[in-house]
């Protein structure tokens, strides 16, 4: 029997499995750091496979984590998920601290190390409560408030799963290693970076990942096996401290934080844009003050800048910097800005590309390949940081879209997706897999 046509009949048969897994995670979505009942629930699963799993401290490098929540709202989390079926046996000390993911290891003897990642964070968002959405009409919206799974990464979870069994099934032809991935803090770009610093790429000759797509976007087809061009961006809090003063009797004695940071704001927004390509900008937040008659001696604005290449977001990056401090400076304020993410543009291997889209077209016919297999990206991922570790020193780097069904855009309330695409994920990964790792090939 044709090995592949075998990989998509185990991925198939596997639909209701997967298709649970996905609901589970969608009913108890974890923003970045927090993901702790989703990585105990992942290790759970692959360990059961008899995978080698690593968790905790043993995935994220400390010093390279960004945007780390303080420690009374991860024990108020964990408090909150011993009484959501969560496997309290595989939540670690450290997952309890906010070192999060997981990644399952499969040694096949000698061969080439391929890399899969799946990311597996939600987004603070509040779930629809409507009748016509399904998962509320289903019974498996999100049970954590203001969190929510409106991008898809449940769905990654669930493949990557899926196939972590597919490729216990033929383990037997494989030769060579497999990492699975399950990255946490996606969103906002903060957990790419640690992984990478960690040192489980420097030894991974192929990486693929992917992201699932409207299907009624500019992709023609059920998969594009590559994508280039994702915005570089950086996300800067800044907060600026003044001092406070009644506005009335003494307004001569306040240093006004808001001021500084109004002016940061508006200064911000008129950064001169680089001719070598697109640039962002945007303040999205900005909190201060406590009254109307008290000159505010805090401010806090958190705000984000991308560029079409990482040397142009560098440049924004600089740009908005000095701004911040110049502004808290002309009022007499003081200023501290973090980084809490960041992620460089990122290009995959086109030699992979073709590679993945001959194997699609040969072996998985009944998917289509999108006409521009290997398309233009939008927004920014902090994949980058993974793929530019492998292709550091030589290893191939891809990574793909995945198109599904939408009733509505991700980043919305009233996200959802049809499980099929599902399958085709786990099949064409395995795929990959088999094409990378099977007998006489490197």
């Amino acid at each position: 029997m044709d090995i592949y046509y075998n990989i998509d009949q185990l991925a198939k048969s596997i639909h209701d499995e997967t298709t649970a897994l996905r609901q589970d995670f969608h009913m108890y979505p974890e923003i970045g750091w927090f993901e702790m009942r989703t990585s105990a629930v992942i290790a759970r699963y692959l360990t059961g496979l008899g995978y080698e799993v690593l968790t905790g401290r043993q995935v994220c490098d400390a010093a390279s984590r960004m945007g780390a929540p303080d420690a009374d709202s991860l024990a108020a989390h964990y408090e909150r998920i011993c009484d959501q079926n969560t496997p309290l046996e595989y939540v670690t000390e450290d997952m309890k601290e906010g070192f999060t993911g997981v990644i399952g290891i499969l040694r096949c003897g000698e061969g080439p190390v391929v890399a899969l990642r799946f990311d597996i964070d939600a987004l603070p968002m509040t779930e629809n409560a409507r009748c016509d959405h399904r998962p509320f009409r289903e019974g498996f919206a999100s049970r954590n408030p203001g969190w929510m799974h409106a991008c898809g990464h449940d769905s990654h979870i669930a493949m990557g799963l899926g196939t972590a069994w597919v490729l216990m099934q033929i383990r037997g032809e494989l030769h060579g290693t497999i990492k699975l991935i399950f990255q946490p803090a996606e969103e906002g770009a903060r957990g790419a970076k640690s992984i990478a610093a960690a040192g489980h790429l420097d030894d991974v000759d192929y990486f693929a990942a992917t992201h699932i797509a409207p299907d009624h976007s500019i992709d023609d087809g059920d998969i594009t096996p590559g994508t280039y061009g994702s915005l570089a961006t950086t996300k800067l809090d800044v907060e600026f401290h003044g001092l406070a003063a009644h506005a009335g009797g003494y307004p001569e004695k306040g240093l006004d934080a808001l001021q500084a940071a109004a002016h940061a704001a508006v200064a911000l927004a008129g950064i001169p844009r680089h001719s070598g390509g697109m640039s962002r900008i945007n303040v999205g937040t900005l909190y201060a003050g406590s009254g109307r008659n008290v000159i505010p001696d805090h401010a806090v604005m958190q705000l984000e800048v991308r560029g079409e290449t990482t040397e142009i977001n560098t440049y924004m990056t600089e740009r908005a910097r000095d701004i911040c401090e110049s502004a808290a400076r002309m009022t007499g304020c003081t200023c501290e800005i973090r980084t809490v993410g960041e992620a460089p543009s990122q290009i995959s291997d086109l030699a992979f590309v073709e590679r993945i889209r001959d194997m699609i077209e040969l072996h998985f016919p009944q998917y289509k390949v999108s006409t521009t297999y290997n398309s233009k990206n939008w927004g920014s991922e902090d994949i980058g940081f993974l793929m530019e570790r492998v292709q550091a020193h030589g290893g191939q780097a891809v990574y793909m879209r995945t198109m599904t069904t939408m009733p509505s855009a991700q980043h919305t309330t009233a996200f959802d997706l049809d499980e099929k695409a599902l399958d085709k994920g786990i099949s064409v990964f395995a795929g990959i897999v088999y094409d990378v790792m099977k007998k006489g090939t490197c």
